[in-house]
């Protein structure tokens, strides 16, 4: 179960006693609770179709949008099914959308049939819980809250945490990162990688022009801060006298270990993602074209072990890139350039 709102993130806002705070407190209590009794029953992750089940292309999206109507029970009441128009209630809306812009992003720049592809059917609960602090990919579909008004407004509102949380779905059914430790953070960073890429797509927004940034529009004007994460610059993405500064860093020189966050998945997610900005930067265009089809290629290659370090992915990038472009070329030396500027060995 795989969450974007980090537990560090939580705890600090569980940890307030203000009086004006206290609600805020209490849902991320809550949900910190409900993380870990998700986590405690995942099942075991599905395998991959074999490549007979999957289609010479992709088809389209066929999607559901259910409303859990303030309850934990899944996957809810359907509100929206695939083809129908707008219903009116914006969280759901937004979702349907975002599920859309994940799947045209799939299908049209790495020929991917839906998340497994094998044309999945991509489902979403919304108004999941009560001031739900977070949203999530539950092995087979996406969930969203509606934030508790304070801290967080709704799940929906951004792109990036749409196309985040699906891409947790891409990885279990290809390379299944372990969610721990570096293969934990990789398994972070692939899904922020893919979330921008899937707005950076729908705006049609050149590398150079982009934000890089993961839930950019989550917090409420009550927070300092931009975003969850920021790939440009990790560790600058918020600093708020309620959730503190954001904790990631950006290169192995403050690589931070820790048992917490399981191994730190969502901090040190920072350091592969400033790699792949790194690549997008240098190459300049459009970061879905060559630096998302070296990572997708990576992601897709069979060659990932579950525990992956980040010094095994960073290699499996320059082989990609030279399968993809040649030795040489700008593209592998940009990713040559990314890691050492990381400072991730390869």
């Amino acid at each position: 179960m795989c969450s974007i709102v980090p537990p560090y993130m939580l705890r600090r806002i569980a940890a307030q006693s203000e009086p004006r705070l206290r609600a805020v407190a209490r849902a991320a209590k809550e949900s910190l609770l409900h993380i870990k009794d998700l986590q405690a029953i995942r099942t075991a992750p599905i395998p991959a179709a074999p490549p007979s089940a999957r289609q010479a292309k992709p088809g389209p999206p066929k999607r559901t949008i259910f409303d859990a109507e303030s309850t934990e029970t899944l996957p809810g009441r359907v509100v929206r099914k695939e083809g129908a128009g707008p219903v009116g209630d914006v969280a759901a809306d937004e979702a349907y959308d975002g599920l859309g812009s994940t799947h045209r992003l799939y299908a049209e720049i790495f020929g991917r049939d839906s998340i497994d592809d094998t044309g999945l059917a991509l489902d979403a609960t919304v108004h999941y819980g009560k001031l739900y602090d977070n949203a999530f990919w539950d092995g087979s579909q996406m969930v969203f809250g509606d934030g508790d008004g304070q801290i967080f407004q709704r799940f929906t509102k951004s792109v990036s945490v749409i196309g985040h949380e699906l891409a947790h779905g891409v990885t279990q059914y290809t390379a299944n990162l372990a969610y721990r430790n570096q293969a934990g953070a990789l398994n972070e960073s692939m899904s922020d990688v893919f979330g921008v890429l899937v707005e950076q797509y729908l705006k049609q927004e050149a590398a150079s022009k982009a934000s890089w940034l993961i839930g950019e529009g989550l917090f409420t004007d009550q927070v300092q801060g931009a975003a969850l994460r920021s790939m440009k610059a990790p560790g600058t993405a918020y600093d708020d006298d309620v959730l503190g500064k954001d904790p990631q860093p950006d290169s192995m020189d403050t690589y931070v270990r820790t048992s917490a966050d399981n191994g730190g998945v969502h901090i040190n997610s920072g350091i592969p993602n400033k790699a792949f900005y790194v690549v997008a930067s240098e190459l300049g265009g459009n970061a879905w074209e060559a630096p998302g089809q070296i990572w997708y290629g990576t992601l897709t290659s069979g060659s990932l072990p579950a525990t992956c370090t980040f010094g095994k992915f960073a290699k499996t990038t320059v082989a990609t890139a030279e399968e993809l472009f040649g030795s040489g070329s700008a593209e592998h030396d940009a990713v040559l350039k990314a890691w050492e500027t990381v400072k991730v060995k390869v």
